[in-house]
């Protein structure tokens, strides 16, 4: 565990918890972020989730923390503890290891700047069992964004959780996605074929851009 910028001596009762996790199926794919704050008893203040389109894990995990830290920053919350399973991005936040990647830069950057303005901050880092909350919270919103059906769902492990607050982390620092040109529209109806060798054959003559994400159900 490590504390940053602890401006002042305080009681346990003072500081919020948070377990924040990001995701992204395809890594870049579609990719979201959930996160859980309780306080010093135990009760939940919060429970965060988004979906950030096509995005890489480490991307989804940044954006989770940020959410964090807006959270605490807009509801006055002057010390905050965060759980994370990715131990990059926690080794980042510590400075134990550099910010090499450009599209990581911004967003180290902007939690820092927020982290700088709250009284006290620890991170630290846990293995994915002690973070299922966050965990599912990250799954639901990438299924939301997947417009994952009912029965997908319910085939899922993820177990389903209310939704209270959904924050909107700075979208100026996100990199451009480097698949929107290929990217099958919403709207677009679905395509038949099979799979020979390995290879996906498109039955009726139809084609797809190189990139692009397809899904294979077995019939």
């Amino acid at each position: 565990m490590s504390s940053l910028f602890p401006k002042q001596t305080s009681s346990a009762s003072d500081w919020v918890q948070a377990h924040c996790d990001g995701g992204s199926r395809g890594n870049p794919g579609p990719s979201g972020f959930g996160a859980v704050l309780v306080d010093a008893n135990g009760r939940t203040l919060a429970e965060l989730s988004e979906f950030l389109g096509i995005r890489t894990n480490n991307f989804a995990e940044y954006s989770g923390l940020l959410a964090v830290l807006d959270y605490a920053l807009q509801n006055q919350i002057p010390r905050l503890k965060v759980v994370s399973d990715s131990e990059l991005m926690v080794k980042q936040i510590q400075g134990k290891y550099k910010v090499n990647s450009p599209d990581l830069k911004p967003l180290w950057q902007e939690a820092r700047n927020r982290i700088a303005k709250l009284d006290g901050f620890e991170i630290s880092h846990a293995l994915r069992h002690k973070n299922k909350e966050a965990d599912a919270l990250a799954n639901q919103a990438m299924d939301r964004g997947m417009k994952r059906t009912p029965k997908d769902a319910a085939d899922s492990p993820v177990q389903s959780l209310p939704l209270r607050a959904i924050p909107h982390p700075a979208k100026s620092a996100a990199p451009p996605d480097p698949y929107a040109a290929n990217r099958a529209p919403a709207t677009a109806g679905m395509l038949r074929g099979f799979t020979k060798d390995g290879v996906v054959h498109i039955l009726g003559g139809a084609s797809l851009p190189d990139g692009i994400f397809v899904k294979i159900i077995r019939e």
